[in-house]
C-alpha cells in the first residue's frame, strides 16, 4: 500500500492521436550463461508508441540450437500477450496480435503444425503457440535485428 500511496501520480501516457496496437517482441541469445548454457528469453510488448510489459529471464532447459531458444522465447512471448488479451475488455480492438520474431525457422516452425523429427526433442508445453498461429489470434512476423527491440533484454550488462 505504501507504494501506491507514494506513486498516485505515476502512469502510462498514450497520446490521442496514436493508434493503441498491441504488439510483441521476442528474442533470446543461444547458451548465454556459460555456467549451465541456458539461454535467456527476452520480451517486451508495446502499446501504441509506450512500453507495456518486458520479460528477461533464464530458459529452464538447455535448448539444442538457435531454433529451440528461440522458439521457446517465442513462447513465452505469446503467453504473456494471450494474457494482455484482457485489455480488450477497456474497448481495445485485439485480435490477430502480431508477435515479431528475427528468426525464420522459429516462424517456419509455427506455422507448420506437422511433428518433425527435429522438433520432437522441444518439450510439449513449448508447441500451444501452433494452435494459436494457425487458428490465427496470433500472426508471427519477421523483424530484422536491428528493430528487434526485445534484444536488449537478452543482453548482460558490463
Amino acid at each position: 500500500m505504501k507504494y501506491l500511496q507514494g506513486t498516485i501520480n505515476v502512469g502510462l501516457w498514450y497520446p490521442a492521436d496514436v493508434s493503441l496496437n498491441l504488439v510483441g517482441y521476442s528474442d533470446s541469445d543461444f547458451a548465454g550463461c556459460k555456467i549451465d548454457w541456458k539461454s535467456t528469453s527476452g520480451t517486451c510488448h508495446l502499446l501504441g508508441s509506450s512500453l507495456l510489459s518486458w520479460h528477461s529471464k533464464k530458459q529452464a532447459c538447455v535448448a539444442l540450437s538457435t531454433a529451440e531458444a528461440e522458439y521457446i522465447a517465442a513462447r513465452s512471448c505469446y503467453a504473456q500477450t494471450l494474457w494482455m488479451k484482457q485489455l480488450s475488455y477497456f474497448g481495445l480492438n485485439l485480435s490477430k496480435i502480431p508477435l515479431l520474431c528475427d528468426n525464420t525457422s522459429v516462424i517456419n516452425l509455427t506455422k507448420n503444425p506437422v511433428q518433425h523429427s527435429r522438433t520432437k526433442h522441444i518439450e510439449i508445453r513449448h508447441h500451444f503457440i501452433r494452435d494459436h498461429v494457425t487458428n490465427r489470434d496470433c500472426e508471427i512476423q519477421f523483424v530484422s535485428t536491428e528493430n528487434q527491440l526485445a534484444d536488449l533484454f537478452t543482453k548482460t550488462l558490463e
